[in-house]
């Protein structure tokens, strides 16, 4: 079998799948993007939801205070942490061979001569789930309390928040 006609056969084949071909590379492209990887935050570390800090601590003091709760340990999963949003400059400068841009975070110097980027937003954390375990979790309205309070600082529907009882 000579080139051209081999050439002209893969022609003829891709020109008949075109389609096919077009969603297999974009299938495979999607498979090599990264994952998001998932986090647990401790009790001992910090949180922040919509500008408040929010210790996992003083959530727990504050579910072991609910009536009947008893010893209480909270789990919080998220998706991502707090992303912080940085004010950037873009410059685009026109060439012969096309369109050309340039973006730069602004920088901003304080007093002491401390460099530090311009935030113009900070996006809270996005939680999976929460997972609270006490000794008073086989009371109904134990449970309904801790997944009302839960639910109210993270933002989490009930669905996904689950009250556990202490051994």
């Amino acid at each position: 079998m000579d080139v051209k006609a081999f050439g002209e056969k893969i022609r003829e084949f891709s020109n008949k799948f075109k389609y096919a071909l077009i969603i297999l590379l974009i299938g495979l492209f999607l498979l090599l993007l990264p994952e998001k990887k998932q986090q647990v935050v401790s009790n001992t570390s910090e949180v922040k939801h919509e500008n408040q800090t929010i210790q996992l601590d003083a959530l727990t003091q504050i579910l072991q205070s609910v009536d009947g709760a008893g010893d209480v340990q909270v789990l919080l999963s998220t998706a991502m942490g707090e992303e912080t949003i940085y004010q950037t400059d873009q410059d685009t400068s026109t060439s012969g061979d096309g369109n050309a841009v340039k973006t730069e975070t602004v920088i901003v110097t304080d007093a002491q001569r401390n460099e530090a980027g311009l935030v113009t937003q900070v996006n809270p954390p996005v939680y999976l789930g929460a997972i609270v375990v006490c000794q008073g979790a086989d009371s109904p309205t134990v449970r309904l309390a801790l997944t009302q309070a839960v639910a109210k600082i993270t933002g989490l529907g009930t669905d996904n928040i689950c009250i556990l009882k202490m051994k």
